[in-house]
């Protein structure tokens, strides 16, 4: 079984930054991508950054230039970086790891369980 453990969300001042992390656990060969989506309140879920295995990412265009996205593949962790805060980021936020694949050769999607973002003076 292979599971997200997401960290550091919290209330911060807009023009304020949060770092989040997401470690996944469990019997993991490679993770194809691994990336941070998020959902404000009466909203969808949206794709806010990815990064794949190779280091190639992309953004959604409300964050590109605040945003940064890292992993470290040898701990299975992905980070996010999120500089100059604004109300409209807030929202919770998903880890999710696409193509878990386990030395036995299962592949699937896995899900954090999220965590709050609150921008806000």
């Amino acid at each position: 079984q292979v599971q997200l453990v997401e960290s550091g969300g919290g209330l911060v001042q807009p023009g304020g930054s949060l770092r989040l992390s997401c470690a996944a656990s469990g019997s993991i060969f490679s993770i194809y991508a691994m990336g941070w989506y998020r959902q404000a309140p009466g909203k969808q879920r949206e794709l806010v950054a990815g990064i794949t295995i190779g280091g190639s990412t992309n953004y959604a265009d409300s964050v590109k230039g605040r945003f940064t996205i890292s992993r470290d593949n040898a701990k299975n962790t992905v980070y996010l970086q999120m500089n100059s805060l604004k109300p409209e980021d807030t929202a919770v936020y998903y880890c999710n790891a696409d193509r878990v694949v386990t030395p036995n050769h299962r592949s699937f999607e896995v899900w954090g369980q999220g965590t709050l973002v609150t921008v806000s003076s």
